[in-house]
């Protein structure tokens, strides 16, 4: 289940046009339904939500009001995982393939990777006020070049021009969802499947194939695809802390150039 809108500063899409009230939209729908994608051999369900979560009454107080409050991530504040940032030196040059572009309608993350570098990932923390109970989490992004036969359910072809990783904490262990937009990987597949005592992973194929170069629009929930992937889809299961949200692009396995663009990251509870 997904909601897929286009962003495209110059022409009209043909899904409508990108409104900053998509989520109270949906508050006023309650025709709203799970949307399913096409994969070979039939349809598959993907626990993949929009706003149809807005469905529930909790989303509304008794006059009808919405409650749902959003909190914007600042695409500036994204820094390269595993580097130790310091405060004091903010500028202090960092071994990255990405920048930070400020366009007239919104800022976004322009990544290129080239091989042969080393692939690097970019992570914001989230705030603490939504280490729980996030009902939605909103992005855009947009494929600009494909690696060479990506493939994330292929050994040793494991690319995607974009990847936005969701990532929990409990204890020790830390969960991870990694969306991609892949080269060739079946749409809706569930790839790379990790379970140890440390680290539980999983990688959904959101999108595939060429890049038309428009924005797209991406809202999911976060809760439900935990708990469809990490807690055998019992509705009741306790969600760990949400930690942060994650981008990379990346093309070394197949020494291939990959690019993308992303923005419009927002959680909302």
């Amino acid at each position: 289940m997904m909601a897929r809108r286009c962003w495209n500063r110059r022409h009209d899409c043909p899904i409508g046009r990108h409104t900053a009230g998509v989520i109270e939209q949906a508050l006023e729908s309650c025709g709203a339904l799970a949307r399913h994608m096409q994969v070979a051999g039939g349809m598959t369900s993907i626990p993949i939500v929009a706003a149809v979560l807005a469905l529930s009454p909790a989303w509304k107080a008794a006059d009808g009001a919405s409650r749902v409050r959003s909190f914007p991530l600042d695409v500036h504040e994204f820094r390269v995982l595993g580097q130790d940032y310091d405060p004091e030196n903010p500028s202090r040059e960092a071994k990255t393939y990405y920048r930070t572009i400020d366009g007239e309608e919104q800022s976004f993350i322009h990544g290129v990777y080239v091989p042969p570098m080393e692939t690097v990932t970019l992570f914001h923390e989230v705030p603490a006020q939504v280490r729980q109970g996030v009902r939605a989490m909103r992005w855009r992004w947009r494929a600009l070049a494909l690696p060479r036969n990506g493939n994330e359910c292929v050994g040793g072809l494991g690319d995607s021009a974009a990847a936005v990783y969701v990532t929990w904490k409990r204890g020790l262990r830390w969960y991870s969802l990694k969306f991609v937009w892949s080269s060739d990987a079946p749409l809706g597949a569930t790839c790379n499947r990790m379970r140890n005592p440390l680290v539980a992973s999983d990688s959904i194929v959101l999108r595939t194939g060429a890049p038309s170069g428009d924005w797209v629009e991406e809202t999911i929930d976060p809760e439900a695809l935990f708990r469809e992937h990490f807690a055998d889809g019992d509705p009741h299961a306790e969600i760990p802390e949400l930690q942060g949200i994650g981008v990379m692009s990346d093309g070394d396995q197949t020494a291939s150039v990959s690019a993308a663009d992303y923005a419009g990251f927002v959680l909302y509870k």
